[in-house]
């Protein structure tokens, strides 16, 4: 990590997303807007909200039916893993195990719930792409979500994408300042990395986008979160 620390800026002014809207060019302008300009190895977390709106994945639902949106869950879900009340907990196509298949009525016009992307590690790849080409920079992007944990109170916000920054790094093998070899430590960065977003984000300040700054390099790679973060089957304890 940087000696210096890093840092963390909210990015402003995007205005209410809707589909088909250019969010690389939106993002790099309002960064301007702010007298920021992008720098090799920063690292820009967005949340899903808006790249679902730029994605169409936006479906009507009638938010007086108290079934709606488990009925719309269970359409989003692969499998069912536990209910109680109208609180669903589902494993989505992407392998999350979350609540409602992520679907969301918060932050969206009455009348319309908002869904996961279909792919998204896709979508921070497109989106680092074209950002990369409008700043001429390598950055980093992670697609946010806000996700419940198993045994915990509370909510925090998680990577359900990355592109061009290590979803997981591998520390298995190294050694702790005692000299003893670790060996079964990965660190789920991007999940801190979100987790350390939101806290200028925020649920309801229309923050949907952060830049981290001072991560380390080497941590910039290719990555997934679907293939780095998303435990096997084989591998849970728990289902």
């Amino acid at each position: 990590m940087n000696a210096a620390g890093i840092s963390i800026f909210g990015v402003e002014g995007l205005g209410e997303i809707r589909h088909g809207d250019p969010l690389a060019e939106l993002i790099v302008g309002a960064l301007a807007d702010q007298g920021v300009g992008l720098a090799d190895h920063d690292v820009l977390v967005v949340t899903q909200k808006i790249v679902s709106k730029a994605e169409g994945r936006v479906v009507a639902i009638d938010h007086g039916d108290p079934d709606a949106k488990r009925r719309l869950a269970e359409a989003e879900a692969v499998r069912v893993l536990r209910r109680r009340g109208d609180l669903v907990i589902t494993e989505t196509a992407h392998g999350f195990i979350c609540a409602n298949s992520g679907v969301d009525l918060s932050n969206i016009a009455e009348g319309y719930a908002v869904l996961l992307p279909l792919d998204p590690d896709r979508s921070a790849r497109g989106l680092r792409d074209a950002i990369a080409h409008l700043a001429k920079g390598e950055v980093g992007i992670i697609i946010s979500d806000t996700f419940g944990r198993a045994w915990r109170r509370g909510v925090t916000d998680v990577a359900i994408g990355t592109a061009g920054i290590a979803a997981v790094v591998d520390l298995r093998s190294t050694r702790d300042h005692l000299g003893r070899e670790l060996v079964a430590t990965e660190v789920c960065v991007a999940d801190e990395i979100c987790a350390a977003a939101d806290l200028v984000m925020g649920k309801a300040r229309r923050v949907p986008v952060a830049l981290v700054r001072g991560i380390d390099s080497a941590w910039f790679r290719e990555s997934s979160v679907r293939d780095e973060v998303v435990r096997p089957p084989a591998e849970d304890l728990f289902r």
